[in-house]
């Protein structure tokens, strides 16, 4: 059960998860002989230390280590390293934690069950843990599964996971959920006035698309888009191997908004929910769009491409414009957008905008309780001149490289004209390296932190 927890009322192990201060208290708890075993292992409740301790038929229980404060400000999910060094058995957990700490701990635990075996077999912990009486296990086995549907998208190499392979997906959580989905293809897209859409993905023979989901019938309208890049090259503007070796995680923002969909709609949140996302391969071929070439947007805006590499808002301008069109509470989009976010705040922390500087206070401190961190950057009006090219409304990629993501997120929002309340995320969606609970690889980021803000965001 490695996205879930064991059922109660089994035979466990108790495992105390302890900070360094609390560890006299504990082996106090235990009888002597325990108390000297655990001493001699040398533990001291370091963060995610693990020390089992004997009794008369094999293993008694286990402590385990939260760290000093100042290593739970150097990394969360504890629980989750823990999970990894346990050997299998059933356990119960005993800590001083509760609320929203407890919970951190909690969905460390889940999500450092999650693998990727796709392709290699890969062997996940046998250790188990029944939740603490009072967790809102549903709550946190739904977080846990939309996360492992983002990192499972993502994780996914782009021969497997095309814009075909995308809307299979999409579909399937539609199935699940049972909300209605459409999806415009090919050419088709430019009949519906997709153009830039197209442009982008004409050049792949796997046909770019424009997926739309649709969930729930009453309460606010809350509308989510995310980049659903599914390789790139770069186009004509093609990129050097060393930054193409990852482009099979350019779709990460869909990836990201369908698990937080399926977190939605798993625990039936009281809203109406809207999922667009434009599917492509920004590929090479004689059909591709070029530097220079100006393109006509669904919104009516020209836009003059200065480099093909910068797709990503491209497609995305489309969507948001068809999201523009229809009444929204909230309009959210995620993309793997810039590498200047990447610079700006490295890869554990996306930035994110919002029109509404209230929206992104209730957002902050919602990333904040659930370990989910972003940061705020600023709709830096005096950049604006930066994207208006003269000869075209707008600029794809400005020249002089500086502010990078605060002028493609000054290029999205003028696609949302009509919706007041928008709020643009700019992740990575990327683990370089394995850490508690976040195995090398695909990620969520920003999907819980939007999660726990939802009821004030949208006054559920």
């Amino acid at each position: 059960m490695p996205l879930s927890f064991a059922a109660p009322g089994s035979a466990t192990l108790p495992l105390h998860l302890i900070t360094p201060d609390q560890l006299d208290d504990t082996l106090a708890g235990l009888n002597a002989a325990q108390a000297d075993w655990i001493k001699a292992q040398g533990f001291a409740a370091s963060s995610g230390s693990v020390c089992t301790y004997p009794g008369a038929s094999g293993i008694a229980g286990a402590v385990a280590g939260l760290g000093s404060e100042q290593d739970r400000l150097r990394g969360r999910f504890a629980l989750g390293a823990v999970r990894k060094s346990l050997p299998k058995g059933v356990y119960h957990l005993e800590t001083t934690l509760t609320g929203a700490a407890l919970d951190e701990q909690l969905l460390g635990w889940l999500f450092a069950g999650y693998i990727f075996d796709k392709y290699a077999k890969t062997s996940a912990s046998d250790a188990e843990l029944v939740a603490p009486e009072g967790a809102d296990v549903a709550r946190l086995e739904a977080i846990a599964a939309g996360e492992a549907l983002t990192r499972d998208l993502i994780n996914t190499p782009a021969n497997d996971m095309g814009p075909a392979e995308l809307e299979a997906a999409a579909v399937s959580l539609a199935k699940d959920h049972v909300a209605e989905i459409s999806v415009i293809t090919g050419s088709d897209l430019l009949a519906q006035n997709f153009p830039m859409i197209h442009a982008v993905g004409r050049a792949s023979p796997r046909a770019p698309r424009l997926i739309d989901m649709r969930w729930g019938k009453a309460g606010p309208v809350l509308t989510l888009v995310g980049k659903g890049v599914c390789f790139d090259t770069g186009g004509l503007n093609l990129k050097p191997g060393a930054s193409m070796g990852l482009m099979k995680k350019d779709m990460g923002g869909a990836a990201t908004v369908l698990g937080l969909a399926k977190m939605i709609m798993a625990l039936e949140l009281p809203l109406q929910l809207r999922v667009l996302i434009p599917a492509v391969e920004n590929a090479v071929d004689g059909s591709a769009f070029r530097p220079q070439d100006i393109l006509t947007s669904r919104k009516g805006l020209t836009v003059e491409i200065n480099n093909t590499d910068a797709e990503g808002r491209l497609v995305l301008a489309d969507a948001l414009a068809l999201a523009d069109e229809s009444p929204s509470d909230l309009v959210i989009s995620m993309a793997t957008l810039t590498g200047a976010a990447r610079v700006a705040l490295g890869p554990d922390i996306p930035p994110f905008f919002a029109t509404d500087d209230t929206d992104a206070n209730v957002l902050s401190r919602a990333a904040m309780t659930v370990a989910d961190p972003v940061w705020q950057l600023p709709y830096w009006v005096p950049y604006e001149p930066m994207i208006e090219p003269g000869i075209a409304d707008l600029d794809n990629a400005p020249s002089g490289g500086m502010a990078g993501a605060i002028t493609a997120a000054l290029f999205l929002r003028r696609f949302v004209t009509e919706t007041p309340r928008y709020m643009h995320f700019d992740i990575y969606g990327w683990n370089p390296s394995a850490k508690p609970a976040r195995s090398k690889g695909g990620v969520g980021q920003g999907a819980r932190a939007i999660l726990a803000a939802l009821p004030e965001l949208l006054k559920l």
